[in-house]
């Protein structure tokens, strides 16, 4: 988000940068197209007024002065002491910053994140070591046992989220985690398809928001573009993961045959615990935002200087992260609003469509190969190919998207490599040998992860701090909700290679490929009426519809929609 251009496009005339937002109504963020973070010349001063990611251009100092009135952080905002909107760096200090930030935050983040996957997807593992018949389970047993869990997580969304806003990402992240760890290290006690449905509600109630949670705390460190970057950094975490997983899980299910206990229930007793270390380890080292790092025991991470090239790239590019306190909540007017904020809902729909089909093949993958005939132990190193090609696909969709700006366009990738997919797997025979389906499975669960991309987008076209904790809730219940249709779709009757199923979800593959075009279509025309409308108006009534607009956060006339 920037700030907006109330003087002629002329870069000498560059005056300002500004780096805040005012509390009030009127300062609820504009947007415009950020410019890049690079410069040839190393030494040059990137914080500078006029080469900052997202510059305000003026002819004279007085608009300066008026922009400055109306995006100076409220004294509220923790860290106002380190605002400074004269503030210049070079591009090699902040390339040394952020290689720390990524260590420090992202990493950690990642690391946090991985944790939440181990004991997230550790279900798929065990089931290929025939927990269902230690349980006394059917795969219908198992189908309600997912969507209790899915339907757990759903439900939890917001309510983290309003705790965590409350608390601070940096107290409940941690208090997440290693309440569910022991959830997980219980799984090992279930001996009846009752305590597998506990179990799974459990999870779902205290892992749900914990992804929304990590967000926003990024979202303290980070401009939206380079939140971009590392969102597909921190989703490869969870490809990562699963590699991890699955050789943790060849071995760990092994102990079936040396132990009285079943593989399964030491595979949910380590990873737990696994989990817990880390949480444990989490609520000490994570600092509540980039100007709270100093603490006890801890001589904090940044130097001043470093704290002031933080906070003012951030609020360079977005203004409106300084109207709240990250230890401030929000209110129920807030969220009601923030669920009425139509403009998003493209996004949310998105959400729930788009991810219906591979959350449906990837949920029966195992499943699928043990019905193949492949062994328990085959399985699972089965599974790593096809995390290996998300991976690749990850890191080139989010160079894509990076490079040419088009977040729908690369996103729609996924779907035009599903469509060929699924149209092979409906029409194949069922005779197929089973290296050749094997092979399709897994080019369907590698697919071109566009996730980070629409989570980012959904964060840049809030507009604001209280539309943004909300909406990143919201649009995660969307995919939790398609996470819980997906473990549906596949029925027993239809197995073992589900053709109504297949069938169901070619379609629904159909469907997004539709609604990315439509989402392209919305923000195009929404930006262009409101840029033909702003674009009419004189500087001074620009000025004077800065000063005394009601609109807020991205209905504003000057806030423009990244798509």
């Amino acid at each position: 988000m920037s700030v907006p251009h109330l003087g002629k496009d002329d870069k000498q005339n560059s005056v300002v940068t500004i780096a805040g937002a005012d509390h009030s109504p009127k300062s609820s963020s504009p947007t415009s197209p950020a410019l890049s973070d690079t410069s040839e010349d190393p030494e040059k001063y990137i914080g500078s007024p006029s080469d900052q990611s997202v510059p305000y251009e003026s002819s004279s100092a007085a608009d300066a002065d008026l922009i400055n009135r109306f995006y100076e952080p409220p004294d509220t905002y923790e860290s106002k002491h380190r605002w400074d909107p004269l503030a210049t760096w070079t591009e090699a200090e902040e390339k040394k910053l952020y290689r720390k930030i990524d260590i420090r935050v992202c990493l950690v983040a990642c690391i946090c994140f991985s944790a939440l996957n181990l004991d997230r997807y550790n279900i798929g593992n065990a089931v290929s070591d025939n927990m269902l018949d230690d349980l006394h389970m059917t795969r219908g047993d198992y189908n309600i046992g997912q969507t209790i869990f899915y339907a757990s997580f759903l439900f939890a969304e917001l309510p983290s989220q309003l705790i965590s806003k409350k608390l601070g990402s940096d107290v409940w992240i941690p208090i997440q985690m290693m309440s569910w760890s022991l959830v997980s290290i219980m799984q090992c006690l279930m001996v009846n398809k009752t305590g597998f449905f506990v179990t799974r509600s459990l999870l779902g109630l205290i892992e749900g928001g914990f992804i929304a949670d990590t967000i926003l705390y990024l979202s303290y460190y980070y401009t939206a573009n380079q939140l971009t970057i590392r969102l597909g950094i921190f989703w490869i975490s969870l490809t990562v993961t699963n590699i991890v997983g699955a050789f943790l899980a060849a071995g760990l299910l092994s102990l079936r045959h040396v132990t009285n206990w079943e593989g399964w229930k030491w595979l949910f007793a380590i990873e737990g615990a696994i989990t817990f270390l880390i949480g444990a380890w989490a609520f000490w080292y994570m600092p509540a935002g980039p100007t709270q790092t100093k603490r006890r025991f801890h001589k904090g991470w940044f130097t001043e200087r470093e704290e002031v090239i933080i906070v003012n790239k951030v609020l360079r590019d977005d203004p409106t992260k300084s109207s709240m306190h990250n230890r401030e909540g929000l209110g129920f007017r807030d969220l009601w609003d923030s669920f009425c904020d139509f403009d998003l809902w493209p996004l949310y729909i998105l959400g729930i469509v788009m991810f219906i089909p591979t959350g449906t093949v990837s949920t029966y993958f195992t499943l699928s190969l043990r019905d193949l005939g492949f062994s328990t132990f085959h399985t699972n190193l089965l599974t790593i190919p096809s995390q290996v090609l998300t991976i690749i696909n990850i890191l080139w969709m989010t160079w894509l998207q990076n490079r040419s700006q088009q977040r729908l366009l690369t996103a729609s990738i996924k779907g035009w490599w599903l469509l060929i997919l699924f149209i092979a797997l409906v029409c194949i025979p069922d005779s197929t040998n089973k290296w050749a389906r094997w092979a399709l499975l897994s080019l369907i669960t590698g697919y071109p992860y566009c996730h980070p991309i629409i989570v980012s987008m959904t964060s840049m076209n809030s507009g604001s701090v209280r539309t943004r904790t909300v909406a990143s809730s919201v649009y995660n219940m969307f995919v939790q909700a398609a996470t819980l249709i997906a473990s549906n779709i596949y029925q027993p009757s239809d197995a073992p290679y589900y053709h109504k199923g297949n069938r169901v979800l070619l379609g629904l593959v159909v469907a997004s490929l539709v609604l990315f075009g439509f989402a392209k279509f919305w923000y195009v025309t929404r930006n262009r009426s409101r840029a033909k409308k702003w674009d009419a108006m004189t500087q001074e009534e620009k000025a004077h519809y800065l000063s005394t607009t009601t609109d807020k956060g991205n209905k504003r006339l000057d806030f423009r929609f990244k798509h």
